[in-house]
């Protein structure tokens, strides 16, 4: 075992009902006895259902967040959700930056700078997505952009929160989705060193540092036992129950 945190969590994008999400939470809570005390586990379901998340799991070990928030806190931005509202539904974590978002909705990198720096103020714990383009990767430039990505994500951030808890997710554009490739483990190693490289050279601290992109309980052990990788951010592998506690159970026998 390595002795480390590690953070497993999943993100359900635009799927569940909330009798689907409660039965996904309860059995979550139920099982967080078998989970070993390095395991952070976190879910992030969609906005509707993430009061009740909340609610079913207060009082555990397992975390809630949203999956997109404004930059800011109230005002006439129909559709969007601020801070104040994730936090008033019991919620911890927000998810930032998506590719999908940057893709689909046109967010840029200043859009996500606003919103992760609000996020730190408003004191929830920002999960920064970042990740190249295939034409990126096959062009070379992943780690000139991971450098651009993170550095942009972090500089609005008002510092006296020092302390804050910050994650980032290196998820590559090529490698999620119901088509995509994962990344070698010697890919991922060698981009979360470019990553941690960057938080060190701003904050002179290390932030830890997820993998996200075709994880399932085929790789999850190989990918948990890369030393300088902090947890796994997962997708459609996770988002039935029993899938994840397995993950949760094969990723503990490494950490």
């Amino acid at each position: 075992m390595l002795d480390r945190s590690f953070f497993i969590g999943t993100g359900w994008k635009m799927n569940k009902t909330l009798a689907e999400g409660l039965e996904f939470s309860r059995a979550l809570a139920d099982a967080e006895n078998s989970f070993h005390s390095s395991i952070r586990p976190f879910i992030v379901p969609p906005f509707t259902i993430l009061r009740e998340m909340a609610s079913v799991l207060s009082g555990c070990r397992t975390r809630v967040g949203a999956q997109n928030m404004h930059w800011e806190d109230f005002g006439a931005w129909t559709g969007e959700i601020s801070a104040p509202m994730i936090k008033d539904c019991g919620a911890q974590m927000v998810e930032l930056g998506h590719f999908e978002r940057r893709r689909s909705f046109n967010e840029t990198d200043e859009i996500i700078g606003l919103k992760v720096a609000n996020a730190v103020k408003s004191d929830l714990i920002p999960i920064i997505c970042i990740g190249e383009t295939a034409l990126e990767f096959h062009s070379s430039k992943t780690k000139d952009v991971l450098h651009h990505q993170v550095s942009s994500a972090l500089k609005l951030v008002d510092w006296k929160h020092q302390d804050c808890e910050i994650l980032l997710a290196y998820e590559p554009g090529w490698a999620i989705g119901d088509s995509g490739t994962p990344a070698t483990v010697e890919q991922v190693s060698s981009n979360i060193d470019t990553i941690k490289n960057v938080t060190n050279d701003l904050l002179k601290r290390e932030i830890p540092c997820l993998y996200g992109g075709s994880v399932n309980a085929e790789n999850c052990e190989q990918f948990a036992k890369c030393k300088n990788l902090d947890g796994l951010f997962i997708g459609r592998a996770a988002w039935d129950v029993q899938n994840f506690l397995h993950m949760i159970h094969l990723c503990q026998r490494i950490v």
